[in-house]
C-alpha cells in the first residue's frame, strides 16, 4: 500500500489528495505496524512561531519582506482562516497543534494553573488539604529551586522538586510532573509508537515545564532540548526576553538544534543520530517585538497590522531562519521528503494599540473585593516566602490568573452563581468594572462552559473565564503593550502554511475556518497513521485540515 499523496488540480480549490484512509484504518484496527510501509513523506518539520498572525504571513508575502516563507507557502497550503481551540496561551496553544485536542480533552489551560484534586509538593503522604496551583513555567527547573537565580541554559538539568505536586493513585501517593499533568496523548507517542525505528525531537522556551511534550508515558520526545528562555544570559546579565535581539540568540539555539538534527546529530551535535521522523521548535523572537511598547519601536503602528521596526526585525529574522532550515534539508537531500508546516501557538493583542486598555489587575480585585478569593492576592503560590514553586504556596484556596484573559478557579465552587452575578453588575471600563461590556467580551460558566472546557467539578476546569473586550490586558505594566492568553481575534487568529515536498503543487489559499487542532491529525495521516491514535482527536472527532484528502 502507497501512502503518497497525489495532488491534482481543482481550480481555486487545493487538489484532491488520494490517501488510503479506510485501508490505514483497517491496518490501525488489526494491530498492523504501518512504520515499515513506504511514504513519499519521511519527516514532519513543524515550527511554532509565537505571535505570528495570519495578517502577518499575508502581509510580510504581498510585500516579499519573507521570501522563504512564501517559497513555502508557493509549495503548499496557506489557511488563511485557522484559529485557536478557545483559549490562547502556549500550553493550550501547543497542546493544540501536538494532541489534537483543545483543553476540553489535553488538560491545560496555561502554564499557571489549578486543580483541585492535587496535593503540594511538601505532602509525600497526600494526607492534607487538596487544591494546588500549579506552575510549569521557568521555575519548574532545579535553578529555581527556593527563589534561586535561572543561571543555566538547561535550567539546572533536573527538576525542581518544589514544584512538583502531588496526587493520590490508589493507595500511593506519587509525583505529577509536567508528563502526568497533560490528559491525553501526544503526536510524538503516537509515532514512537506505530513507526519503527523512528525519532521524535522539540525544543521549546522553557527547559522543564515543556516536558508534558512527553506524553502521559513520560517518553515520546526522544530529544527534548533543555532550552530555558528565562536564564540568564551571560552576554548580557539579564534573561533572553531582555530584548527581542536577546530573544534572537536564544531562538539561535533552536535553529542549530534543527540543523544539528537534519545533520544526523542530536539537538546539540555531541553525537550521531537518526533524522527525526518528527521534529520542530517554537520561535520566540517575534512574540518578544509585538509585546514591546510602541514608544520603544514594538508592536504594529495600525489597525492593518503594518509592523513597526521591531516586529519588522523580528519576522525577518525569522524567515531567515525558515531559509537556512530548507536550505539545510536540500543539501542533506531531505527536501523531498519533509513536509513543514509553519504556525503559532497563539497570536497577541492588541495589534491596534488604539484599542489598548491597562486599567490593572480589575478581575482580581473585584473578586477580592467581594470575598471570593482572599485579599492582597493571598491565594494559591501568590503568598509564598520566596517565588513562584518554593514550595510554600498555599493549598486549596482557588487561584486567578489574568492577562488578556480571566481564568477563575473560586475558593468555594458554590459561590458561582454569586460571582458571576457580582461580574456581570460590574462590566464596565469604570472602577471597580472588569471591561467586559463589548460586543467580543463574555463571560463563561455553568453548563456552556463546561460544554466547552470539560466540568469544572472534576478539579482542573477553570469555574469561570472571563473574555474582555479585545484590547484590555489586566496589568499597569509599563513594560509591554500586546499579550495573550485568551479568545480576542488578535490572539487567535493565526498564520498556518503548511508545504509539501511534492512538485505538482503551486501554491493554495484556503479559507474555511480551521483550528489549530487540525494540524496534529493532519501530521499523522501525512506520515501514514490513523489519527484516531490521539485519544484527543477520537474524543473531539477532529479532522484533518481541509483540502489534503479526498474525503474533505
Amino acid at each position: 500500500m502507497n501512502r503518497l499523496f497525489r495532488w491534482v488540480g481543482a481550480g481555486a480549490l487545493l487538489g484532491s489528495a488520494i490517501l488510503p484512509a479506510a485501508a490505514a484504518q483497517a491496518d490501525n484496527a488489526q494491530g498492523h505496524d504501518q512504520g515499515n510501509r513506504s511514504s513519499a513523506i519521511k519527516h514532519v518539520l513543524l515550527i511554532s512561531v509565537d505571535g505570528l498572525h495570519e495578517q502577518d504571513v499575508a502581509r510580510c508575502i504581498g510585500a516579499n519582506t519573507c521570501p522563504n516563507l512564501a517559497l513555502l507557502a508557493k509549495s503548499g497550503v496557506t489557511y488563511t482562516n485557522a484559529y485557536t481551540p478557545g483559549l490562547s496561551d502556549s500550553f493550550p496553544g501547543l497542546a493544540a497543534l501536538v494532541t489534537g485536542g483543545s483543553p476540553k480533552t489535553a488538560g491545560l489551560f496555561y502554564d499557571v494553573s489549578y486543580d483541585r484534586t492535587l496535593y503540594a509538593p511538601a505532602d509525600t503522604g497526600c494526607t492534607g488539604k487538596q487544591g494546588w496551583n500549579v506552575v510549569f513555567d521557568e521555575t519548574t527547573g532545579i535553578d529555581a529551586q527556593g527563589g534561586g537565580a535561572l543561571i543555566h541554559l538547561d535550567g539546572g538539568g533536573a527538576f525542581n522538586p518544589d514544584a512538583i505536586p502531588r496526587a493520590k493513585v490508589g493507595s500511593k501517593c506519587v509525583p505529577v510532573f509536567p508528563h502526568d499533568y497533560i490528559k491525553t496523548n501526544t503526536i510524538f507517542e503516537v509515532v514512537k509508537q506505530h513507526m519503527r525505528d523512528s525519532r521524535t525531537a522539540w525544543a521549546d522556551k522553557h527547559a522543564w515545564g515543556y516536558d508534558w511534550l512527553n506524553g502521559p508515558s513520560g517518553r515520546g520526545v526522544d530529544d527534548l532540548s533543555r532550552t530555558e528562555i528565562n536564564s540568564i544570559n551571560p552576554a548580557t546579565g539579564k534573561d533572553y526576553t531582555d530584548a527581542y535581539q536577546n530573544t534572537e540568540i536564544f531562538d539561535n539555539f533552536h535553529v542549530n538544534s534543527i540543523i544539528n538534527e537534519i545533520d544526523g546529530k542530536n539537538s546539540t551535535g555531541t553525537r550521531n543520530a537518526p533524522v527525526p521522523t518528527l521534529f520542530g521548535a517554537n520561535f520566540q523572537t517575534l512574540s518578544v517585538a509585538q509585546k514591546a511598547t510602541v514608544a520603544t519601536g514594538g508592536g504594529y503602528l495600525d489597525a492593518s497590522f503594518t509592523p513597526g521596526p521591531q516586529v519588522t526585525a523580528a519576522i525577518a529574522y525569522v524567515d531567515d531562519a525558515l531559509g537556512k532550515m530548507v536550505a539545510e534539508l536540500k543539501a542533506r537531500n531531505l527536501a523531498s521528503s519533509t513536509m513543514m508546516i509553519v504556525t503559532a501557538k497563539h497570536g497577541q493583542s492588541p495589534t491596534d494599540h488604539t484599542k489598548l486598555v491597562k486599567n490593572g489587575d480589575t478581575l482580581t480585585a473585584l473578586l477580592e473585593a467581594n470575598n471570593y478569593l482572599d485579599p492582597d492576592g493571598n491565594f494559591g503560590q501568590n503568598n509564598n516566602a520566596k517565588a513562584l514553586n518554593d514550595g510554600t504556596g498555599l493549598v486549596g484556596t482557588g487561584l486567578v490568573q489574568t492577562d488578556d484573559v480571566g481564568l477563575i478557579w473560586l475558593r468555594d465552587q458554590s459561590q458561582v452563581q454569586a460571582a458571576v452575578a457580582t461580574l456581570k453588575a460590574n462590566l464596565s471600563c469604570n472602577a471597580p468594572g472588569i471591561c467586559a461590556d463589548g460586543p467580543q467580551a463574555y463571560i463563561l460558566s455553568g453548563p456552556r462552559l463546561a460544554s466547552m472546557f470539560g466540568d469544572p467539578s472534576n478539579g482542573r476546569t477553570p469555574d469561570i473565564i472571563v473574555q474582555p473586550n479585545p484590547g484590555v490586558i489586566y496589568t499597569t505594566s509599563q513594560k509591554k503593550d500586546e499579550e495573550h492568553g485568551g479568545n480576542a481575534p488578535d490572539d487567535s487568529h493565526l498564520g498556518l502554511v503548511v508545504s509539501f515536498p511534492d512538485g505538482h503543487f503551486h501554491g493554495e489559499r484556503i479559507g474555511r475556518r480551521v483550528t489549530t487542532t487540525q494540524v496534529a491529525p493532519t501530521i499523522l495521516r501525512a506520515l501514514g497513521l490513523n489519527p484516531n491514535e490521539l485519544h484527543s482527536v477520537k474524543v473531539e472527532g477532529t479532522p484533518v485540515l481541509p483540502g489534503l484528502d479526498a474525503n474533505n
